[in-house]
């Protein structure tokens, strides 16, 4: 079974609410619809009247709840909360009351905070910025974790490597040269997604063009610190490195170049040690071993707010639906 599948299948065993606040966007709409009839959660869309009729017309809107952020019956409470989150960085209640109809990601987010909502998806005609922004402010990190990362999850055909050739890749699309504490942390965070989207023990290998000190140079020394760090935070998942790529997936190699290492050879989660390669990393896998790329998926938000690329189509859509959906089941 396809990875996607498995997650389809455990995001219909215990449905959640899932805002979609792109109701501007025909996608937005396809997407909605098509994971109602799947099943995968529940939909709540943001749109004006006006927006429904001009990127919904033909589709049969049964099921999924459309909300209206200048009419919601809860507009005025979430105004007055965001009011109440933000009156100590100079937000009015004007402003606050303007904002929440002006960004409809304000008011998606804003249910997730009121427990209207459990998750939220946007990103198809809006940037990374604009929608990871509200959820910094109002939703805010994960207690006990230090920042917000991304992870593609990859699944790799007909690949022995891996946890049967499917992967988690962080970070990959958020944090541009993580120090090495941030490193460390997105090696927390990205076994823990690896174990709640895969259901598999992380084993996680944080890379280097270096193993075990074969390189001496400033770049070695930050991932080795951040071992360090991550195996004394995390001690409960598999971590080590600094380790090559071939060492960290390929048995042999793994036991020829790192043989006292626990994850040689052995890795499922692979850190890289800045955004330069990871993003590298992931399209290379994804267009050369055409390997399915999910993401990318932020991770460390109190609750899951995910961003989509703007060219996604309306069924990479519904794959990051069922994605926040298993993300925000306990």
């Amino acid at each position: 079974m396809a990875f996607i599948d498995v997650i389809k299948t455990k995001a219909k065993t215990d449905l959640k609410t899932i805002v979609l606040p792109e109701g501007m966007d025909r996608r937005t709409w396809e997407a909605a619809v098509k994971a109602k009839e799947e099943g995968l959660a529940k939909l709540i869309v943001l749109a004006s009247p006006k927006e429904v009729e001009e990127n919904a017309a033909g589709l049969d809107l049964t099921g999924i709840t459309v909300i209206d952020p200048n009419n919601g019956e809860k507009k005025e409470a979430y105004a007055e909360l965001l009011y109440e989150l933000r009156k100590a960085k100079g937000m009015t209640p004007e402003e606050a009351a303007k904002l929440i109809v002006t960004d409809y990601t304000y008011y998606g987010t804003l249910m997730i905070k009121a427990g209207d909502a459990d998750g939220l998806v946007s990103g198809a005609c809006h940037s990374t910025a604009n929608t990871l922004r509200p959820a910094l402010q109002i939703i805010k990190t994960k207690p006990g974790v230090k920042l917000v990362s991304s992870f593609f999850l990859m699944e790799v055909p007909d690949c022995e490597f891996g946890y049967n050739g499917t992967f988690v890749f962080a970070d990959c699309g958020l944090e541009p040269n993580p120090d090495p504490e941030k490193l460390a942390a997105i090696a927390g965070s990205s076994a823990e997604s690896f174990k709640k989207m895969v259901g598999a023990e992380p084993i996680v290998a944080l890379l280097s063009h270096s193993s075990y000190g074969s390189a001496k140079n400033a770049d070695v020394e930050k991932v080795q610190a951040a071992v360090q760090i991550a195996k004394e935070q995390y001690p409960e998942y598999q971590i080590d490195g600094e380790l090559q790529l071939d060492a960290a997936i390929v048995p042999a190699v793994g036991q020829k170049k790192a043989p006292a290492s626990p994850v040689a050879g052995k890795a499922n989660v692979l850190i890289f040690p800045d955004l330069d390669a990871g993003n590298i990393g992931y399209k290379l896998v994804q267009r050369l071993a055409k390997a399915e790329a999910y993401g990318p998926v932020c991770q460390g938000i109190a609750a899951p707010v995910n961003d989509l690329s703007r060219g996604c189509s309306a069924l990479d859509i519904v794959g990051v639906i069922a994605i926040t959906a298993v993300q925000a089941q306990g």
